[in-house]
């Protein structure tokens, strides 16, 4: 028993040494078994849009607008006596946009500065208000009619709305 069994040992190792596996030829098969996994194609990234801050407020130009009202004092053609003070009053409204501040100021336009320094600062005012402006003069001495017209500048030096006036005759 124990010569069969060494002889089948023997035959089997001595076969097992001869039989080579026949191993198949990759590029001849139609199917293969197994296929390597493959990489989607690339694709082109997307990036969230970059959030765009602190762009610059538009600068928006205001617009000057002066809209006389009415004489607060002296109506015009008032009698007045010669060399006398003049409390000279008139109401206007900021009807612009601008609001006037100390770079807003009042020139004068015509006529004579009876006393008067003929620049003078335009009251601040913010836009869509009415105020009163106001400017001491002194009365011609002598006899006549009188016509002195003002005007409002704004910060770039440019006229802007009605003129506005005092009109005397001196007596």
């Amino acid at each position: 028993m124990i010569k069969v069994g060494l002889a089948l040992v023997l035959i089997l190792g001595l076969t097992g040494c001869g039989i080579h596996p026949q191993l198949a030829d990759p590029s001849s098969a139609k199917d293969a078994l197994f296929r390597p996994a493959t990489q989607p194609p690339p694709s082109t990234p997307t990036f969230p849009a970059p959030a765009i801050t602190n762009l610059p407020t538009p600068v928006v130009a205001c617009v000057d607008k002066l809209t006389f009202i009415n004489d607060q004092t002296i109506p015009d053609g008032t009698e007045v006596a010669p060399s006398s003070t003049l409390d000279k009053r008139w109401e206007v409204e900021n009807n612009g946009s601008c609001n006037w501040d100390e770079r807003y100021h009042l020139r004068l336009i015509g006529g004579p500065d009876m006393g008067a320094n003929p620049v003078q600062p335009l009251f601040p005012a913010r836009s869509g208000s009415r105020v009163i402006i106001r400017i001491l003069m002194t009365a011609p001495d002598k006899a006549g009619s009188y016509h002195s017209a003002w005007q409002a500048y704004n910060p770039a030096d440019e006229p802007f709305g009605d003129p506005f006036y005092i009109d005397i005759v001196v007596k």
